[in-house]
């Protein structure tokens, strides 16, 4: 369920109902601070009141609208008001955070006394281990805070982007411009993903699981956009060490292109993406194997010279030699300008030769990574007459992802429930995700469809880029860094 998809009613419902217990706590802590209590329930007048009575600058009520800078100071100043009311303790601080604004009515009306400003009563006199503590704790809750809702650091590990994406870049991953995704899985060490740290060992616990919801986004997935997602297959990347899977928010992390959104028809004629029948647009880095023909040996400094990082030796079935290399167009015909090179020719699968491993099933359509489809990618509302070719291209779909309890497919029958069904209208969006080094890529053309729910978030820009061939002081790839993903 996603908050962008409730109905306008329900978002407003939801933002007067917290709006009104924030105000009720307000009207009870002014008249006992000797305001007036009606106070509490004005718009922006109830904030200048809150800042004067724990002490707090005026133009703070400013910063509450900057993005970021306003959850801290939000965070400050509700934290001062718990403790102008005399409520100290871990304990109500972690209440009055986890369970605002419904614990700052419980403490309104206690009775709990105003104690004065914030800012002026006398500091506790803590230890140097309670201090480090509670900058620990504050420091942690606050990383947690900002990679939960705003942005998340990854790093690329595998070569399935390139060149757009390198091996060794470092990313910032936006999570506002599709919505942050509510935990799952809540029980996890702070800072970890699927894994603790250097181990095996699993760093959350399964004994709570929550519905998922999406929080209202800046928009949603479009072509061509570059997007961080966890990989939806339950296979050897997502198993723990018991055997079992993690669950979804806390599987492996994949980064590809999305190529077509739900309702696109896509397909691929040797090698170049269609979609809805028109020339689909290419990434500018995007790259393809290449055979390039020589009776020499190329230096690994040439390649390097030329960014290509994947190649090697080959001869192909009329004896021509020569490097099988993966780049892009433009350096594959930079590569023939070389005396000693031939030719500079991409390597495409032939049509009849299907691949066994291609989705959705390659006894019904024998399609390969160069020459797929056509495929219509599913959203919700889309629905399909249930039949064995319907079946073949989205009972998986249907059965994995689609959160229904007891489906059976059966050739050309769908069973939901103990009950045969002759169509079936989707829940869900989906997306169709393809790497930019496209003759090196696990992506849709092998495993499916993307459900928007494993969607994380859109990679926004590269902070810093390190290459493990470089010598020490070449490590870094300074022409990358601050660079914006596109």
């Amino acid at each position: 369920m996603y908050l962008n998809d409730f109905s306008l009613s329900f978002t407003l419902i939801l933002v007067i109902g917290w709006y009104l217990l924030q105000s009720i706590a307000y009207y009870k802590f002014f008249e006992k601070a000797g305001q007036p209590s009606w106070i509490g329930f004005v718009p922006f007048y109830n904030y200048y009141v809150h800042l004067q009575i724990i002490g707090r600058p005026v133009w703070w009520l400013f910063l509450l609208f900057v993005p970021v800078v306003n959850f801290f100071i939000a965070l400050t100043i509700h934290l001062d008001l718990l403790k102008s009311f005399g409520r100290y303790s871990y304990k109500d601080q972690s209440l009055g955070v986890i369970f605002a604004p419904i614990y700052m009515v419980y403490i309104a009306f206690s009775s709990a006394s105003y104690e004065g400003k914030a800012t002026e009563m006398p500091k506790r006199v803590r230890t140097v281990g309670q201090e480090w503590f509670e900058a620990i704790v504050f420091a942690v809750f606050a990383a947690t805070f900002i990679r939960w809702i705003f942005m998340e650091a990854y790093v690329i590990p595998t070569p399935s982007m390139e060149r757009s994406l390198l091996v060794g870049d470092f990313l910032f991953v936006s999570k506002i411009n599709y919505g942050p995704r509510t935990p799952k899985t809540p029980l996890q060490v702070p800072l970890t993903h699927a894994k603790i740290w250097g181990t095996e060992i699993p760093s959350y616990i399964e004994a709570i699981e929550l519905p998922q919801f999406r929080l209202p986004s800046l928009g949603k997935v479009e072509r061509n956009d570059v997007v961080v997602f966890n990989y939806p297959v339950n296979d050897t990347y997502n198993r723990r060490p018991d055997g079992d899977f993690h669950p979804l928010d806390l599987k492996t992390h994949y980064i590809k292109r999305c190529v077509a959104i739900p309702g696109d028809e896509i397909e691929v004629k040797t090698g170049q993406v269609y979609i809805n029948g028109e020339k689909g647009t290419d990434p500018e880095m995007m790259q393809h194997k290449y055979f390039v023909e020589t009776d020499q040996v190329i230096r690994d400094r040439v390649f390097s010279n030329y960014n290509i990082w994947e190649y090697g030796p080959a001869v192909t079935p009329e004896g021509k030699k020569g490097y099988v290399v993966l780049t892009t167009k433009s350096e594959a015909e930079q590569l023939v300008q070389l005396d000693f090179v031939k030719s500079a020719e991409p390597m495409f699968m032939n049509k009849e030769n299907a691949e066994p491993r291609i989705f959705p099933n390659s006894t019904y359509f024998p399609w390969n990574a160069d020459n797929f489809g056509p495929l219509t990618i599913p959203g919700r509302g889309f629905t399909i007459q249930v039949d064995e070719y319907t079946l073949a291209k989205y009972g998986s779909t249907i059965e994995d992802y689609e959160d229904l309890e007891d489906v059976v497919i059966e050739v050309d029958k769908l069973i939901i429930g103990g009950q045969e069904v002759s169509e079936y209208t989707f829940t869900k969006d989906y997306y169709f995700m393809m790497g930019d080094n496209r003759h090196n890529s696990e992506d849709s053309r092998y495993w499916g469809f993307v459900p928007e729910d494993n969607v994380v978030g859109e990679a926004s820009f590269i902070w810093m880029s390190m290459d493990e061939k470089g010598s020490f002081l070449s490590k870094i790839r300074w022409n990358r860094l601050f660079n914006v993903i596109e």
